[in-house]
C-alpha cells in the first residue's frame, strides 16, 4: 500500500509541498480500509516521504534530498526493479570513489571510525542483533565518506543508502541482508586498504562490497518471484 501510495504521487504529479488526497479519499482510490492507509502513511512518514499535519491533512514531504526530488526525475519507487538497480550503479559510483579519496586523506581519527563502526558490524552478526549490525552498516560507510574528505560525496552516499532503506522496507519488507558474515569481512577488507593507504585495493574493495550487496538483492527477488 505504501508503494502505491508513492505511485499514486508521481501520477498526480504531485510536489514537495503538496497537498495529498486525504486518507478517506486514498482508501476509497486504493479499495481498501482506512486502517490500511494509515500504516502505509505511518511508513512513509517515517521515510520522509510524507508528512501529517494534525487537522491539516497529509502533504508530500519536502525534505527528500537531492536524490528524491523532482530534479532527479522524479519520485524514486522502491519496488521498481529499474529504479533500483540504477541506484545500485550510482551507490557503486560514490562508495568507490570515497574509499578512494580516504586511502588518502583518512586522519588518525577518521580511521578510527572506520575500525569502530566495521566492528560494530562484526558484533552485530556474531550476536545475532540485526538492528546492531545496520547501525555499524550505516556508521561505516558514513564514515568512509567522512574519510574522503568530500562533502559531496558524504550527501550523495549519504542519501543513496536512505533510498535504498525505502526499497529494503516497502519492496522486500526488511528480507535483505544475508549476506552479513560476508559484509562483515569485506567491511575489513575496505578498512585495511584504507589504513594502508591502497587507494586501489581501497577502491576495488568497495566495488566487490556493492556489488555483492547487489546479488543479494538479486537473489531476493529471484526468490520471490520464482519461489
Amino acid at each position: 500500500m505504501a508503494e502505491r501510495i508513492l505511485q499514486l504521487i508521481a501520477e498526480l504529479e504531485l510536489r514537495p509541498g503538496d497537498r495529498m488526497p486525504t486518507e478517506n479519499d486514498l482508501a476509497g482510490r486504493m479499495g481498501t480500509s482506512r486502517t490500511v492507509v494509515r500504516e502505509a502513511v505511518k511508513i512513509l512518514s517515517a521515510l520522509g516521504r510524507v508528512r501529517a499535519h494534525k487537522g491539516r491533512g497529509l502533504y508530500v514531504a519536502d525534505d527528500e534530498g537531492v536524490l528524491g526530488s523532482p530534479r532527479w526525475g522524479g519520485f524514486f519507487l522502491p519496488t521498481d526493479l529499474d529504479h533500483v538497480y540504477m541506484l545500485f550503479e550510482f551507490r557503486r559510483v560514490q562508495e568507490v570513489a570515497a574509499a578512494r579519496y580516504a586511502a588518502t586523506r583518512a586522519t588518525p581519527a577518521e580511521l578510527r571510525a572506520v575500525e569502530v563502526a566495521a566492528e560494530l558490524c562484526r558484533d552485530g552478526h556474531v550476536t545475532g542483533q540485526a538492528a546492531l549490525f545496520d547501525r555499524g552498516d550505516e556508521e561505516f560507510h558514513l564514515a568512509v565518506a567522512t574519510a574522503s574528505h568530500n562533502q559531496f560525496l558524504v550527501a550523495a552516499v549519504r542519501e543513496a543508502r536512505r533510498l535504498q532503506r525505502q526499497s529494503n522496507i516497502i519492496g522486500l519488507q526488511g528480507a535483505v541482508g544475508s549476506h552479513t558474515a560476508e559484509a562483515v569481512e569485506e567491511h575489513a577488507a575496505i578498512y585495511r586498504a584504507i589504513r594502508d593507504g591502497d587507494e586501489d585495493a581501497a577502491a576495488a574493495a568497495a566495488a566487490a562490497h556493492v556489488d555483492r550487496t547487489l546479488e543479494d538483492y538479486r537473489r531476493e527477488i529471484q526468490r520471490r518471484v520464482f519461489g
